[in-house]
């Protein structure tokens, strides 16, 4: 089933757009940098000072500049119309049908929303490996510790933290499925989502609520750039990983006791 729904979803011209407008972002940091000379006294966001030394670091500052919007933007869409989009279509009655069942239906749902998160991520870092390979010089990289590895080895931490972004996605697509079980607009259930990302965001920033933020699912998204030390740091890394864990199974929990109760009149 799960294959099925994955052909559905990716086969959606949204979907397609969604991931050329990540493609983009990373491609027009690049040619921005490219064209400006390289930016001026350390601004900007974090590696784009070095991206115009190094292609690989052209990838990382893509992920760092769509962490905070364009990644989940993109996880809100697709999470919120997993089943509300359905139920606003009319076809979730017919999907229930089938003798897969519920639990099943909103597994596959749940298994394409996490392949989703890891493509987004993906295609960010290899789209600013790409652009920063053929605009700017590549070669040994100078990690944030100081000491130099190898180009190879550089490209492949760059791709891990690919993976590390995806996965810290899941907590965020856990609490998008259990919203889009909730409606039948899907457009209140990305509303929604895109609004827990804003509000633990804010949460994040402010000091006098500092105990909540090991426990906001934003809290550890940055933790992939401990990826380019020498050695890497995985702390904070096990840290988001487990977080998000967490967050799957409770939210994960609560879509399906909803969707095994929801009345499907539609």
């Amino acid at each position: 089933m799960w294959l099925v729904e994955a052909r559905t979803v990716f086969s959606r011209a949204r979907v397609r757009a969604l991931l050329v407008v990540l493609v983009a972002v990373p491609v027009f940091l690049a040619f921005a940098v490219y064209l400006a000379g390289g930016p001026h006294n350390g601004q900007g966001p974090t590696f784009l000072d070095r991206a115009s030394h190094n292609g690989v670091f052209t990838a990382l500052a893509g992920l760092v500049v769509t962490m905070p919007f364009f990644i989940p933007l993109s996880i809100a869409v697709m999470a919120g119309d997993a089943v509300a989009g359905e139920a606003s279509m009319g076809t979730l009655r017919y999907l229930l049908i089938r003798p897969a069942g519920r639990a099943r239906l909103l597994a596959a749902k749940g298994a394409v929303l996490a392949l989703f998160c890891m493509v987004a991520a993906l295609v960010v870092v290899m789209a600013g490996l790409l652009a920063g390979v053929v605009l700017f010089p590549h070669g040994p990289v100078v990690t944030l510790s100081g000491t130099t590895i190898p180009f190879l080895d550089g490209v492949g931490r760059s791709l891990l933290a690919s993976l590390v972004v995806g996965a810290s996605m899941f907590g965020l697509g856990a609490m998008g499925l259990f919203v889009s079980t909730l409606t039948d607009v899907p457009i209140a259930a990305m509303a929604v989502t895109i609004g827990l990302v804003i509000v633990s965001g804010i949460l994040d920033g402010v000091s006098q609520v500092a105990f909540l933020h090991p426990w906001l699912f934003t809290n550890y998204w940055t933790s992939f750039t401990d990826l380019v030390r020498d050695p890497m740091h995985w702390g904070l890394v096990w840290k988001d990983l487990l977080l998000q864990l967490g967050y799957v199974a409770v939210f994960g929990a609560a879509a399906w006791a909803r969707m095994v109760t929801r009345d499907v009149q539609a």
